[in-house]
């Protein structure tokens, strides 16, 4: 079903069926820095924090990707992981010069089943193609614990209350 989030004050469809609190994640194949598949089940057992967005190339972006990382080195049996359709050399790149090493980028850029599969997918607009900002948490089980679409892409997610839901 679609929905509806906004870029700078403009509304823009997001296709997909976002994960509801409570359901099980849908599975997914992402691209990991050394161009391996990188799967819901490579991260097992452990608690998911899925930082979902467009470009890491975006001053918001980039905040959320330094900001989870700064928390993820303090959340015990939790891998933080950043999505976005960047190219893992880019992700590389922007986490080696910011010298970010607690969370794992993951790219969509081989597959557009995660966008859909999570809800995430933006039909139209300038960034039409590329992923709405959004939180998924997910507990050790892959049980969706807490999510946020954020409302204006253009504006970070709420942390606090993703890191609440790990508590």
């Amino acid at each position: 079903m679609p929905s509806t989030v906004n870029f700078k004050s403009n509304p823009v469809n997001v296709n997909g069926d976002f994960p509801k609190v409570g359901s099980e994640a849908p599975a997914f194949e992402l691209v990991a820095g050394d161009l391996s598949t990188a799967t819901l089940k490579t991260f097992a057992g452990q608690r998911k924090v899925l930082n979902i967005f467009p470009s890491v190339d975006t001053g918001t972006c980039a905040a959320s990707v330094r900001k989870f990382n700064e928390v993820a080195a303090e959340l015990a049996n939790t891998a933080v992981l950043c999505v976005s359709a960047d190219l893992p050399f880019a992700q590389g790149r922007f986490c080696g010069a910011e010298g970010l090493e607690n969370v794992k980028t993951l790219s969509t850029f081989r597959s557009r089943a995660f966008v859909e599969n999570y809800g995430v997918d933006l039909a139209d607009g300038p960034l039409a193609g590329l992923a709405a900002r959004a939180v998924v948490v997910l507990d050790e089980n892959d049980k969706v614990i807490y999510t946020e679409l954020v409302e204006e892409i253009t504006e970070e997610p709420n942390y606090e209350a993703a890191l609440a839901a790990l508590k």
